[in-house]
């Protein structure tokens, strides 16, 4: 008897246990979560504010609204789900029904007012799915007066919500938002908050059921793939310029090098170029230390890069918040140790002293870089409330896979590196004395090649730089990730490339000082890419004030930033491949 009860009582329980949000599975009449999650203009994507910072009245029947715990990943990216207290049921439509009193003051008047003038908007999640809705709207004031100012509008709140909700047997495929009745925002006037929902069944599947937020329209409209197929034209181009150079040119001076008997043709042709600088090619490069933390950085970005496009490529990660986010910190954690691998096997090839130094620098470099930005911007947040505070668990939860995770990795891929390197492995011998650089042209010079290298690997990114930033500014989900897989093999090899050229241009005028051009030359994309991004905030968007500002161009500063060191890193190892290339047939005396 007493198992019987237990089953009993198991069975009653079933239906709670397993119909959430969670399993994405309901019975009829289960309690169906309305989650509140953010207010802001929408001019604005990253102000955003508590739902509960405008003066909304509290539901009726629910007294206190618990809010949703979430994964890291989705606290980075700054969702504070609250319960709405919506009393909304599995497959039970509702006509119009009350869901509180609004009283309006004069400062709740003010603050909807300027609300609806900024046009705000709100975001809701019903069974993990996204909803949007205005605030209000405004019109022209029905004043006539000559004298009152032509700018003077009237704000308007919608009072009525209206849910219509898609399902398929007993999983919800689609949530419909729609804002209705109107209202003056006049003080001392109570308004009747109402919604109303309806259920209609369909027969779109579950899992396709995200598809209606992907702008198809957008991202696979013929452009894009027109500068796909120009980008493939010029990676062509450029790997056609760099066989010419490898398999025609130098060839030819290796004839001229090795000639023995035209003694003559031996000084003419051995008087200048490349070959004049065997002896010092391979001088480790100055700040050898700060060099080799760029390169293991930015080497770790490269693979960081290739794996996250790979994982977001394979599954459909834009089904579930916070779930981008919590990949990048895997991959970023766990490829910590090609940081620590190439940056220590690098400085210990150049008889580097001082390793710990190395280890130290490459592991805290661009963590210390980011969290000073950061911090400056959560100051910022602090001042006007918002959302975008990074909380203290999110701080320590980050901190701590950072110093238990990446860290203990960079120090055993510092370890590895230097275990497995070769002390002074080049081609040639390094002579004593430095040789002296000769005075070359203008565009010779390394500022200069550096500059112009950046100019065709941006060109070959900028239509995706347009899909990406519109995405993270305009309110669309970016998941075209084959295109950004092509699209960025097709930058490291136009990267490499452009940089393989420019360093030979620079070995032929003399100038040996090749590591840091090389890395600059191909890190050089990042600025095009910085100032590319202020010409889209002047020209594409319609951001304004100081807040959204700082956040913008410290997203970008970042972004900026990690893409020089991801392309330096490009751009020096396809050299380094080249240099050791074309040198290892030269022998010094």
């Amino acid at each position: 008897m007493m198992k019987l009860r237990l089953t009993s009582f198991l069975l009653l329980l079933i239906p709670c246990i397993f119909a959430d949000d969670h399993t994405h599975t309901y019975e009829i009449n289960d309690e169906v979560t309305v989650w509140m999650n953010k207010v802001g203009p929408f001019r604005n994507p990253q102000e955003i504010y508590s739902y509960e910072s405008l003066p909304f009245c509290r539901p009726n029947k629910k007294e206190t609204l618990q809010t949703k715990s979430d994964s890291l990943g989705v606290l980075l990216e700054r969702s504070q789900l609250r319960d709405s207290g919506l009393d909304i049921r599995f497959k039970q439509s509702q006509k119009i029904t009350t869901i509180c009193e609004l009283e309006i003051t004069d400062i709740s008047a003010k603050i909807f007012s300027d609300a609806v003038k900024e046009e705000y908007w709100y975001q809701m999640y019903i069974d993990e799915l996204p909803i949007w809705g205005m605030l209000g709207e405004t019109t022209p004031n029905l004043n006539t007066d000559k004298y009152l100012d032509a700018k003077e509008t009237q704000a308007f709140l919608y009072t009525h919500k209206d849910f219509t909700i898609a399902y398929n047997r007993n999983q919800i495929i689609e949530v419909n938002l729609t804002s209705e009745n109107l209202q003056p925002i006049l003080p001392w006037q109570v308004y009747t908050m109402s919604m109303s929902v309806r259920w209609i069944p369909t027969s779109k599947i579950f899992k396709n059921r995200f598809h209606r937020y992907l702008d198809f329209d957008f991202f696979e409209h013929h452009i894009h793939w027109f500068s796909l197929f120009n980008v493939s034209i010029l990676v062509i181009f450029l790997c056609s310029l760099v066989a010419f150079v490898i398999l025609r040119t130098i060839p030819n001076d290796y004839a001229g090098f090795h000639a023995e008997d035209n003694d003559l043709e031996v000084d003419r042709i051995d008087e200048s170029g490349w070959k004049q600088v065997h002896g010092d090619v391979f001088r480790p490069p100055r700040k050898l230390l700060l060099f080799s933390a760029f390169l293991g950085t930015g080497s770790h970005f490269f693979f960081l890069s290739l794996c996250f496009i790979i994982l977001i490529f394979m599954g459909s990660f834009h089904n579930e918040r916070g779930s981008m986010m919590t990949t990048f910190l895997v991959c970023y954690s766990l490829t910590s140790f090609v940081a620590g691998f190439t940056g220590g096997s690098y400085y210990y090839r150049y008889n580097g002293q001082h390793w710990i130094q190395c280890l130290v620098l490459t592991a805290f470099m661009f963590p210390c870089f980011c969290g000073t930005v950061i911090g400056v911007l959560n100051y910022i947040t602090v001042s006007y409330q918002s959302l975008q505070i990074l909380n203290i668990v999110s701080f320590f939860s980050v901190g701590g896979i950072w110093l238990f995770v990446s860290c203990p990795l960079i120090l055993l891929g510092t370890v590895t590196g230097r275990s497995t390197s070769q002390l002074g492995n080049s081609p040639c011998r390094v002579n004593n004395i430095h040789r002296p650089i000769p005075d070359c042209k203008w565009y010779t010079q390394p500022m200069i090649i550096v500059l112009a290298s950046g100019i065709l690997p941006f060109g070959s990114i900028f239509f995706e730089m347009y899909f990406i930033f519109s995405s993270f500014w305009n309110y669309k989900f970016y998941y075209v990730f084959g295109f950004l897989f092509l699209v960025y093999i097709m930058l490291v090899i136009v990267t490499a490339c452009v940089t393989i050229v420019s360093t030979y241009f620079l070995l032929n005028s003399e100038d040996y000082r090749w590591h840091w051009t090389s890395f600059l030359s191909g890190g050089s994309m990042a600025l095009y890419v910085f100032l590319y991004s202020i010409y889209y905030f002047h020209n594409m968007t319609r951001m304004s004030g100081s807040f959204q500002t700082f956040f913008y161009f410290g997203y970008t500063i970042l972004f900026s930033t990690s893409l020089f060191l991801l392309c330096g890193a490009i751009g020096f190892m396809g050299s380094n491949m080249f240099v050791h290339r074309i040198y290892q047939y030269i022998k010094s005396d």
